[in-house]
């Protein structure tokens, strides 16, 4: 039962669950109303924590007027779990610690992790007993199993419409700008 960040290593970067599986859809992007949609956030946080780089879509970056963000399910994963620490009053600071420690995590992993927090501070729980633990401590308030977010956001976006990524590349390769976008559209109406 480790505070997150106690063993982070300064100005390591990694992306969020390196060994992905089937089920996360790494082949499909999702817009910003679509995420903002299944992580029950508005397109203010949503734009917000991109351009401070709390999430920051990995599929795409808004490169300019006109073009779309575009998030993996793994973005809208920790869309959603950022939102719930927020509603339960944790600092941004210690959100941002959370999210970098939860890149670490491999995807078989973080089916096992519940997050608990006292408000302040954000603890990884891995059994029963460290959840017991930090509740007989007096640290725990409130616990989030990341298990069940994944399903979750699985149900949320099972509905919602998704982008193929890698026609997403393929846009980006041809419409740089809100003009060359429209100029496209003409053309292929």
């Amino acid at each position: 039962m480790d505070q997150l960040g106690d063993d982070l290593r300064a100005g390591e970067q990694a992306t969020l669950f390196p060994d992905a599986s089937d089920h996360l859809h790494d082949d499909f992007g999702y817009r910003g109303p679509t995420a903002c949609s299944a992580a029950g956030i508005t397109y203010r946080q949503l734009d917000y924590w991109a351009r401070t780089s709390l999430v920051e879509p990995s599929i795409r970056s808004a490169q300019g007027s006109g073009s779309q963000r575009l998030y993996s399910f793994r973005d809208i994963l920790v869309l959603k779990i950022v939102k719930r620490l927020l509603d339960a009053g944790v600092s941004l600071q210690n959100i941002r610690t959370a999210v970098t420690h939860l890149r670490e995590r491999g995807v078989r992993d973080l089916a096992v992790i519940t997050l608990m927090s006292d408000g302040a501070s954000v603890y990884e729980c891995t059994s029963a007993d460290e959840v017991v633990d930090l509740l007989a401590g007096g640290q725990g308030v409130f616990g989030i199993a990341v298990g069940s977010v994944v399903r979750e956001v699985e149900g949320s976006l099972a509905s919602l419409p998704s982008v193929r990524a890698d026609a997403a590349a393929a846009e980006d390769d041809h419409a740089s700008d809100e003009l060359a976008s429209r100029r496209k559209r003409r053309t292929s109406a």
